[in-house]
C-alpha cells in the first residue's frame, strides 16, 4: 500500500466504529466509513470536540450536524498546491487526501521529462490530479460532467496559482468526450481517470463503471500518444478488484506499448492506531 506522507494540514486521527476522526487544517470532522468495522477505546478527546459529524439517514444520504464553528469555506495546503474545502452533500468535503500519493508521482514523472507534457485528466472532480500537472508544468485537459465540480476545480487552480497555465475546463460527458478526440486525431502523453462506480452526466446519461469501463479504457488508450509517458486508473469500486483492473489496463489500454503495469491500494495512516486505511486502489502504467 502507498499512503499519504507530509500532508500536515490532513490527518486521520482516529477511527473506530464506522467512523473516521479527521482534521482539515484546524477543522475537526467525524465521518462514516463502512471499512472501519473495529470497535475500541476513542481515547482521543477530539471524538467529543469535533467541529462537525456527519450522520447517515437509514432513507440515504445524510446531514452534517455542525457542533462548533465551521467555515462555509476554507483552504488547506499539500506541498505547493491549495485546496479550498466544504463540507457537502454525503460527507465530502471536495478533496479526497489519499489521492495526495498519486498527485506527487504524477509531478514526479513529469517534471523528469525535457519536454512539454500534455495531460488529459477525466472525470476530473475538483482538480487534485489537474493543479499538481499544472504545478509540475504540463498542459491539462480537466474534464467532468459536472458545472460546480469544474468551478471548483477552477478556484482550487487560482489558489494554487496555476489557474494562468495552459488548461482547458470542460463540462462533458467523460466517454463521449474521448470518442470526439479520437475523431479529431488528438493525442495525449499522459491520462488519469477516476471514474465513478455510478453516476450520470450534464445530458441526465446514466454511468454505471462495471457495465461501460471496457469501453472507456478501449477508447481512451486510442488518445495516448506515441511517446505517452504514463496511464492512472484510480477505482473506489468494491466489486472490481485490483488484478482484474490490472488486467484490463494491460489488455485494453497498453497491450502493445513497453513499459510497467502495477496496481496497489492507496491509503491514509491512522495516527492513533499506528495502521493504514484502505482508501481504494490505482493501476499505474509508466512508460
Amino acid at each position: 500500500m502507498r499512503t499519504v506522507e507530509g500532508f500536515s494540514d490532513y490527518e486521520l486521527i482516529d477511527a473506530d466504529s464506522g467512523e473516521r476522526l479527521e482534521r482539515w487544517g484546524n477543522i475537526i470532522l467525524i465521518r462514516p466509513d463502512p471499512q472501519v468495522i473495529w470497535s475500541g477505546k476513542r481515547t482521543d478527546k477530539r471524538w467529543y470536540n469535533a467541529n462537525a459529524i456527519y450522520h447517515r439517514s437509514n432513507s440515504g444520504g445524510g446531514y452534517w450536524e455542525k457542533l462548533k464553528s465551521v467555515p462555509d469555506v476554507w483552504s488547506i495546503c499539500y506541498d505547493d498546491l491549495t485546496f479550498r474545502l466544504k463540507p457537502m452533500g454525503f460527507k465530502h468535503t471536495g478533496l479526497f487526501p489519499e489521492q495526495a500519493v498519486n498527485w506527487r508521482l504524477a509531478k514526479e514523472l513529469i517534471e523528469k521529462e525535457n519536454r512539454e507534457i500534455s495531460v488529459l485528466n477525466l472525470f476530473a472532480y475538483t482538480g487534485g490530479a489537474t493543479v499538481a500537472c499544472l504545478s509540475a508544468g504540463a498542459n491539462v485537459t480537466h474534464v467532468d460532467a459536472s458545472k460546480g465540480m469544474v468551478q471548483w476545480a477552477k478556484e482550487n487552480a487560482a489558489a494554487s496559482g496555476v489557474a494562468d497555465r495552459n488548461v482547458r475546463w470542460l463540462v462533458d460527458d467523460c466517454l463521449k468526450f474521448v470518442k470526439r478526440e479520437i475523431r479529431r486525431g488528438k493525442k495525449y502523453d499522459a491520462i488519469i481517470m477516476d471514474p465513478p462506480s455510478y453516476g450520470r452526466g450534464p445530458g441526465g446519461e446514466v454511468w454505471k463503471l462495471e457495465q461501460q469501463l471496457t469501453e472507456l479504457l478501449t477508447e481512451t488508450g486510442k488518445l495516448l500518444s506515441d511517446d505517452a509517458l504514463f496511464f492512472f486508473l484510480n477505482s473506489y469500486t468494491g466489486g472490481l478488484s485490483p488484478t482484474i483492473l490490472n488486467y484490463m489496463v494491460k489488455q485494453y489500454v497498453v497491450k502493445n506499448r513497453k513499459g510497467e503495469v502495477y496496481t496497489d491500494e492507496i491509503g491514509l495512516p491512522i495516527t492513533e492506531k499506528g495502521i493504514s486505511m484502505p482508501c481504494g486502489n490505482t493501476t499505474i502504467w509508466i512508460k
